[in-house]
């Protein structure tokens, strides 16, 4: 069997993985507004607006699940969402936390940069493109963990 048919081969196994879930609040807040379409159904019916609760928590989480995006570094790929990226294509990897990161999200932006910001998320690492084929000069990415992140894609730099 060769490396390109097995899926668990070393070089795609990941060296860091996160997943940027939605904080605790955004949980809360589709919670008090899948329990608050109670009050909307509850004066045709209460039966009808616990259903009404219950399809729309389920249509809301499904929804955040969906919609949190995922950061895979593997030996030979890195993937941030939905985007992904040779690693020979990786240069220069930096994390930011505090001001340094809001700086980064704000006024140090390239408009070209590819973003996977959330705002329930304030480090931030910086990934260089060197590919000049494309006209991203940079990914930054949101990360719980820009120390782990930036190790992974700089080993066996």
């Amino acid at each position: 069997m060769s490396t390109a048919d097995h899926p668990s081969t070393a070089s795609n196994a990941p060296l860091y993985e996160e997943r940027l879930w939605p904080a605790l609040w955004i949980w809360a807040v589709a919670a008090g507004t899948a329990s608050a379409s109670i009050l909307v159904f509850a004066p045709i019916n209460i039966t009808t607006g616990i259903i009404a609760a219950i399809l729309v928590g389920i249509l809301l989480v499904v929804l955040l699940v969906l919609s949190t995006p995922r950061i895979r570094v593997t030996e030979t790929e890195l993937e941030v969402g939905r985007a992904r990226i040779d690693r020979s294509f990786v240069g220069r990897v930096e994390g930011f936390r505090g001001e340094d990161a809001t700086e980064q999200r704000g006024t140090a932006l390239n408009a070209l940069a590819f973003q996977c910001i959330r705002g329930w998320i304030s480090p931030v690492v910086r990934i260089e493109i060197t590919d000049e084929m494309d006209r991203t000069p940079y990914w930054i990415t949101s990360t719980r963990h820009p120390d782990k992140l930036v190790a992974a894609l700089t080993s066996g730099a």
